[in-house]
């Protein structure tokens, strides 16, 4: 793993959000939805490689349009709009822990998340709970328009940082996203859930102050 020579010289602490501090249960429904004709690996792969996911989630089409790609590229006969609720409803919000997590965080490192995200998802987010704010800056797909694990979703972000990449400390559940941070330099871990990050958090000397 990528581990930074000196724990103290990480400054930015950037977090993907589902899997890692946001419950999203879009597996194993998208698992029963298909028939079973995905598995585990097909449905995790599908939010990252799906075309109607990525024109969804980069800002190029609008939630009905997406649904309707979406539903035939899965080849499910149900409506687009009962689609999408059951879409709404797999971002369950924040884990348990993530929110005191970060206000221990906070003072300490600038804190941001890089986040395969979308309209939909982001504006429940908003409304319903206090996660955006915990964090100084928001990189999401929709409004950037790019997407992980893409090189270039990385790069933007160290170039808006104006930071260097191993001062930036990564999460994402998806190895393919830790693989490609970690090829620009970034300080790399892979989390799946906020248990795993406070346990990646203390071996690497960045221990935080909520004693949970």
């Amino acid at each position: 793993m990528n581990k930074p020579t000196v724990t103290h010289t990480i400054q930015v602490i950037l977090f993907d959000l589902g899997g890692v501090l946001v419950e999203f249960d879009g597996i194993a429904p998208l698992i029963a939805l298909s028939g079973n004709r995905l598995d585990k690996e097909g449905a995790r792969r599908f939010w990252l490689t799906s075309p109607s996911v990525r024109e969804f989630e980069t800002g190029r089409c609008g939630a009905e349009d997406f649904a309707r790609r979406a539903v035939a590229e899965l080849g499910l006969t149900m409506a687009t709009d009962v689609f999408l609720r059951q879409f709404v409803s797999w971002d369950r919000g924040p884990m348990d822990g993530a929110l005191s997590l970060l206000d221990a965080l906070k003072p300490r490192f600038l804190l941001a998340c890089l986040s395969n995200n979308n309209e939909l998802h982001w504006n429940r987010l908003r409304k319903e709970t206090k996660l955006p704010e915990k964090f100084h800056r928001c990189y999401l797909s929709q409004e950037i328009g790019l997407m992980k694990p893409d090189r270039e979703s990385f790069a933007h972000v160290v170039r808006d940082l104006g930071a260097e990449p191993a001062r930036i400390l990564f999460f994402d559940d998806n190895p393919e996203c830790v693989d490609a941070a970690r090829q620009l330099g970034f300080t790399t871990r892979r989390a799946r859930g906020v248990g795993e990050v406070k346990a990646a958090l203390a071996e690497l000397g960045l221990h935080h102050d909520t004693g949970r």
